[in-house]
């Protein structure tokens, strides 16, 4: 009864816009003040459509990437270009967005409730439960609940499922993109794993880089197989293969792990 009161409290705007406006000035120290970030690519998301939208980014803490997403959408929503800057985009917050998460960690503790109501798609996870490696078949109620948040919103998602680094991609992304056939958004992300832990909640390290970067729609032919689409987006997050050695931050965050 009560999740059933969250799931369609979480659909009302205003209700959302002051979750938004409470996480947004909760996270932004963290983010914006305490460490430095640098943000790219903010051109391409002002000729997106309301609707049928997917972000798909590589992904380093449970909270702290997808609560930069909001602050930029936010900031965005005001004419703010590649940064921040002071965030009274929170008196008026972009709220038409929802996020995938795992279902266990939205659970986990009265503040990931919180976070939930701004937005989140709980998803059961098919290959982990509880801290156990598990095999089950993809729920689909999950699918549907994010084929429906498509039909009306923008959605971010993270492929991999995992913080892990270069962590294959899971085939339900690319199912997502072959039956609705949405704008494809590739986000890639890096600094989080160094400034924060592993929920995104607490510091690591202060000072740290933060980065953030928007590419230009992926052009996709929608007739492909999922394992063709699912690797163009993996390519396109650099979490292919061929980006598991390049670079020193990408070999530092594997040993680090």
């Amino acid at each position: 009864m009560l999740q059933s009161i969250a799931e369609r409290i979480k659909y009302i705007k205003p209700v959302r816009a002051l979750v938004y406006s409470i996480v947004g000035m909760a996270t932004y120290p963290g983010l914006a003040l305490y460490n430095k970030l640098e943000i790219e690519g903010t051109e391409h998301l002002r000729s997106l459509p309301k609707k049928n939208v997917l972000f798909v980014s590589n992904h380093q803490t449970y909270f702290a990437d997808v609560m930069l997403f909001l602050h930029i959408f936010c900031a965005v929503k005001w004419r703010k270009e590649n940064k921040l800057g002071v965030p009274y985009y929170l008196l008026n917050p972009f709220t038409n967005v929802h996020f995938v998460a795992a279902e266990e960690t939205m659970n986990s503790s009265l503040l990931s409730k919180l976070f939930k109501l701004a937005g989140a798609l709980t998803v059961k996870r098919t290959w982990r439960a509880e801290g156990q490696n598990v095999h089950r078949n993809r729920d689909e109620n999950d699918t549907e609940k994010i084929d429906e948040a498509l039909h009306k919103s923008w959605v971010i998602t993270f492929p991999q499922g995992t913080t892990k680094p270069f962590a294959p991609g899971r085939k339900g992304t690319a199912h997502i993109i072959k039956n609705n056939q949405p704008v494809v958004v590739p986000v890639v992300i890096n600094g989080f794993w160094r400034a924060f832990n592993k929920t995104g909640l607490r510091f690591k390290k202060t000072g740290t880089q933060l980065s953030i970067r928007f590419k230009e729609p992926l052009q996709i032919d929608y007739s492909k197989t999922v394992d063709e689409i699912l690797e163009q987006v993996m390519d396109a997050i650099e979490q292919s293969k061929k980006y598991m050695l390049k670079g020193k931050h990408h070999i530092s965050s594997i040993l680090d792990k």
